[in-house]
Order: structure tokens, then C-alpha cells, then sequence
């Protein structure tokens, strides 16, 4: 199943409390499962104005869906080609 990465401009994300993370995020799962399970959250990374999700979903168009019914940005949303790392250069 694919997996994308989701680019989301929120202004002061770094910011956000653990509370408001909470919140943000148990919205997301709200919607999740409603969804159904071909669409699973991975996990994401904050930074000082966005916040990085990673995705695994049959499709964009499933990503964007999510994105709708939880009221988040999705700026930029990019299916991962390959994954690379250290173990890469050997």
C-alpha cells in the first residue's frame, strides 16, 4: 500500500501545547476510523510552522478526504518513491 507524506502549514505548530496535540490528534483518529482501516496514520513531526504526517492510504485521494473531514491543511501531499538511509551508502 502506497505511503505519502503530508505537508501541513500551521502557523506556530512548534508552538501547540501537549494538550492541543491531544486534541489535534484524537480528532484524527476520530476520522480515521470512520474511515475504516485502509487508511492508517503512521506518525508525524512538528516543527516551528508544520507539522509532517506520514500516511499509508490506498490513495491521494483518501489522504485528502481525511484531511477534509478533520479541518487540517493539507498543503502538499507526496507519495514516497523509496526510502533511503544509512544502511543505503554500504
Amino acid at each position: 500500500m502506497p505511503k505519502y507524506v503530508i505537508e501541513r502549514e500551521i502557523p506556530g505548530a512548534g508552538k501547540l501545547s501537549g494538550d492541543q496535540l491531544k486534541a489535534i490528534s484524537q480528532t484524527s483518529c476520530g476520522v480515521l476510523r470512520n474511515m475504516g482501516p485502509e487508511i492508517q496514520w503512521v506518525h508525524s513531526y512538528v516543527t516551528g510552522d508544520k507539522i509532517y504526517c506520514v500516511y499509508i492510504a490506498p490513495n491521494e485521494e483518501m489522504v485528502r478526504e481525511h484531511a477534509n473531514k478533520g479541518g487540517f491543511p493539507a498543503n502538499s501531499i507526496n507519495e514516497v518513491v523509496t526510502i533511503i538511509d544509512p544502511t543505503t551508502a554500504e
